[in-house]
């Protein structure tokens, strides 16, 4: 007999393996949210990702009686679409002056981000990275910072941040065998 547990108690719980079963029942739900909103696959891929990362460091302000665990999760996918929408042309504009190739994702690689939850802890992943790229993620994708905060945060300049940003992220992708 199996007993279910609960997605709030999913979120109580501080363990990987906790945080796994939670993400294995919500990331194809997520993906199809934003992929039925940005009718792009590799931002859809970005967001859902940014989305996970963020429930997972912030899973400890998650508080039950301010609402459903998947309410919670949504609303966080909610804020990460609407500050992709308002970044939008200015990244790709800033992607396009750096000379920065945008990435393409494959059905595989869809498959290799689903199974990064199965089978690591983000915060493992990026603790392995060079400490200005650990930081530039940190304040980017977990704590949902601008490029501009950070670089005047850090007195370097945007393209700085920008370029540590994207440098660790195409680390981790390594990692997790993302192919290019």
């Amino acid at each position: 007999m199996t007993i279910s547990v609960s997605d709030e108690e999913l979120l109580a719980r501080q363990d990987g393996h906790s945080f796994e079963l939670f993400y294995g029942r919500y990331f194809e739900r997520v993906l199809a949210f934003f992929s039925r909103r940005t009718g792009n696959a590799e931002l859809a891929a970005d967001l859902t990702a940014e989305t996970f990362a963020s429930a997972l460091v912030g899973r400890r302000r998650y508080r039950r009686q301010r609402g459903s665990a998947d309410a919670w999760l949504f609303a966080i996918a909610y804020h990460k679409l609407a500050d992709a929408q308002r970044r939008g042309y200015a990244e790709d504009r800033a992607r396009r002056r750096l000379g920065m190739e945008r990435i393409v994702l494959t059905d595989d690689d869809l498959a290799r981000i689903d199974r990064l939850g199965e089978t690591f802890e983000v915060g493992q992943l990026v603790a392995a990275l060079p400490s200005e790229q650990q930081d530039a993620i940190r304040a980017r994708v977990i704590d949902e910072r601008s490029y501009r905060d950070i670089a005047r945060a850090t007195r370097t300049s945007e393209a700085v941040v920008r370029k540590r940003v994207s440098r660790g992220l195409a680390a981790l992708r390594d990692r997790i065998g993302g192919s290019r």
